[in-house]
């Protein structure tokens, strides 16, 4: 009974979003490993610059915090996980897609962390996704 609730407690704690990807939730290596696999991956169709394709919404600038402002880095994550790349989802490993993600935090130049961003949803729903930096 004790776990159960525990795992209540976790998981609000997990949506709450509390932090901020202005305090740094990826690192440098796993940008630098997402740029790779966006460019094999995702540019084909939202462009090498990621401002998006006749098909494809831009992942960088205006448009893409706009829409993605107020949600947490773990509603990101799983809308990659679950639906990119279209034809085949499940193609790239967890990893693989986190440091996807580190890359985009990294074009939109949301500040890097000397911790590795987790793989887990959960886990990235503690950090939510501010257009501008809090307190400015």
């Amino acid at each position: 009974m004790l776990g159960v609730a525990a795992l209540g407690v976790y998981t609000l704690r997990a949506q709450d979003a509390s932090k901020s990807v202005w305090d740094g939730i990826y690192t440098d290596d796993q940008a630098k490993k997402g740029s790779a696999a966006y460019a094999e991956q995702c540019a084909s169709c939202h462009g090498d610059q990621l401002t998006g394709g006749e098909m494809a919404p831009p992942l960088a600038g205006g448009e893409f915090l706009s829409n993605w402002n107020g949600l947490s880095v773990g509603d990101l994550f799983e809308r990659i996980r679950t639906g990119m790349p279209p034809a085949n989802p499940g193609k790239l490993s967890r990893e693989a897609k986190a440091e996807i993600v580190a890359y985009l935090l990294a074009f939109n130049k949301f500040p890097s962390s000397s911790k590795d961003m987790p793989s887990n949803t959960e886990m990235l729903k503690q950090f939510r996704i501010d257009a501008q930096k809090p307190g400015k």
